[in-house]
């Protein structure tokens, strides 16, 4: 027998196809949810009741190697000091088998504290919920586990103190340094929804974000 009696290998494409069109579907699609600190998020996703992924547990400890700075404490709204590649493997995972371990993030000591499992429960849609959504749009759709990317968009200063409030109650770091980053997370709150816009979200206000979420759940 000749090389060229023997069948060509099969190629990446091949495989593929084999695979029956229903086992390439994943279990679930995957809603991206991001908005300025304070704007509502959480609060959103606690009232839809659908399975969720905090997207804030991916962030990496304080001591971890080359983290972002600003406002004299790690600057914890670059993408940089987040582990987007962690993320997106967990979403992969859930969206696909309806199962997946993600990690504990504790806010205060800024740093991991344990895993936890997420399930979808058979639902057909799941959230996934933080500032870094914007950043896994790209990746979602071209895997086709995207069903939506939304921004949530409402008056800055609503979203300032929403967050004042919140990080005081939760002690999620020193007053001054709340205030300073609350300021600055202010100014620049334009800019970051612009950018996640130019991402491929879609800016809504949170009513009509819960409206359009529910139709399509």
């Amino acid at each position: 027998m000749t090389d060229s009696d023997l069948p060509a290998p099969a190629t990446a494409s091949d495989a593929l196809f084999d695979v029956p069109p229903e086992a390439r579907r994943p279990a679930a699609r995957i809603v991206l949810l991001t908005g300025p600190s304070g704007s509502g998020k959480s609060a959103l996703t606690r009232r839809l009741g659908l399975p969720v992924v905090m997207l804030d547990d991916f962030y990496h400890d304080a001591d971890h190697p080359g983290m972002p700075r600003a406002y004299g404490i790690v600057d914890w709204d670059d993408p940089a000091s987040w582990d987007r590649e962690g993320a997106l493997d967990a979403l992969r995972t859930l969206a696909t088998t309806g199962r997946a371990e993600v990690p504990v993030y504790d806010i205060p000591t800024s740093r991991r504290t344990g895993t936890a499992v997420v399930e979808t429960g058979g639902e057909p849609l799941l959230l996934a919920e933080g500032v870094f959504a914007a950043e896994l749009v790209a990746a979602c759709r071209a895997e086709g586990l995207l069903a939506d990317a939304i921004c949530l968009a409402r008056p800055r200063l609503v979203s300032f103190w929403f967050r004042l409030l919140r990080d005081v109650a939760e002690a999620r770091k020193p007053l001054p340094t709340l205030l300073r980053r609350g300021w600055g997370l202010l100014r620049a709150e334009p800019a970051q929804v612009r950018r996640w816009t130019d991402l491929g979200c879609r800016p809504l206000a949170p009513a009509q974000a819960e409206r359009e979420i529910r139709a399509a759940a």
